[in-house]
């Protein structure tokens, strides 16, 4: 399917007569930070199931790495690492012993792992704590080290889901960091689920916003904010005195506006880029009127988010 590391057409799920996931069309390219976004029962986590094999598509096509999960699961787990919300290990192995135990399970030359358990426990800051049994381990240090276990396979495809749901902010962060750089280092693809939107609006390089299982928005956060709030990114308010109307029309000539609308003697400015200081020349220059107030607002992913679900 185009060469997309994930492609669905038309994906469909039902539960008897209900409809999990509606028609999905969702394509994420190679070396792309993708997230996924929506309410409890959007359909998030079904469509996880569908990618990894778990659970059959009632309708549609589905591609993951060039295979199709309903016929070929095995080659798909191969290549995809998989961290669910809950991480579950052998609490009274070491976390070296439980990312041998993964590494034997994904047929890496026994040679090998030594050194890959020490490279990946290292990317995740828990070296030192190799030969630590994992019941001792925070939760913070649980899913890092269940991003250790997905990494030890060399996933081409990684799936989270809620990857920082429960943190603190100092752990989520130190998470953060280190998908980004295995994105960059490694080119490796994520498809991350959540609704924690300061994560995803850090990271991701294009969202997906899922609701009753239908694809809803797409597109990385200015894209969105386009969409919904008008053509542009930036929204400025200016609070006047004097003839709105009469205002209007000279903040319209200046280069780079994209809207300009009233309401009362509020003025709002829409521009892709901080047009203040050009506004505000405007307004000093123009007789009868007195400034009384600016703001400025950068739309953020929860603005988009929050007015799609205004919307639907």
């Amino acid at each position: 399917m185009d060469n997309y590391i994930i492609s669905t057409k038309n994906l469909t799920k039902k539960y008897g007569n209900k409809v999990v996931v509606d028609n999905l069309n969702l394509n994420i390219s190679n070396g792309e930070i993708y997230g996924l976004l929506g309410p409890n029962g959007a359909g998030k986590s079904t469509i996880i199931l569908m990618l990894l094999g778990l659970t059959e598509p009632t309708s549609g096509e589905l591609s993951v790495l060039d295979f199709i999960p309903t016929k070929d699961p095995l080659k798909i787990k191969r290549h995809t690492g998989y961290l669910p919300e809950k991480v579950g290990f052998y609490e009274d192995m070491t976390s070296a012993q439980n990312l041998e135990y993964t590494a034997l399970l994904n047929g890496i030359p026994e040679k090998e792992i030594p050194q890959k358990i020490d490279e990946c426990l290292d990317l995740v800051g828990l070296k030192k704590e190799k030969n630590r049994i994992v019941k001792q381990f925070s939760k913070g240090m649980k899913q890092r080290l269940g991003i250790a276990d997905v990494l030890i396979k060399d996933p081409k495809l990684v799936i989270f889901d809620e990857p920082t749901e429960g943190l603190d902010v100092e752990v989520a962060n130190q998470i953060l960091a280190t998908i980004l750089d295995l994105n960059k280092e490694r080119n490796m693809t994520f498809l991350i689920s959540s609704h924690q939107l300061n994560l995803v609006q850090k990271i991701c390089h294009k969202v997906g916003i899922m609701s009753n299982g239908k694809l809803i928005g797409e597109g990385n956060i200015s894209e969105l904010s386009k969409n919904i709030f008008g053509g542009h990114k930036y929204q400025i308010e200016v609070e006047i005195i004097g003839d709105a109307e009469k205002l209007i029309e000279k903040i319209k000539s200046v280069k780079g506006i994209k809207s300009v609308t009233s309401t009362g003697n509020t003025i709002h400015i829409g521009t892709d880029t901080d047009l203040r200081q050009d506004v505000s020349k405007v307004i000093t220059n123009t007789e009868g009127i007195i400034l009384t107030k600016m703001d400025i607002k950068d739309f953020s992913l929860e603005d988009v988010y929050l007015n799609y679900f205004k919307e639907v």
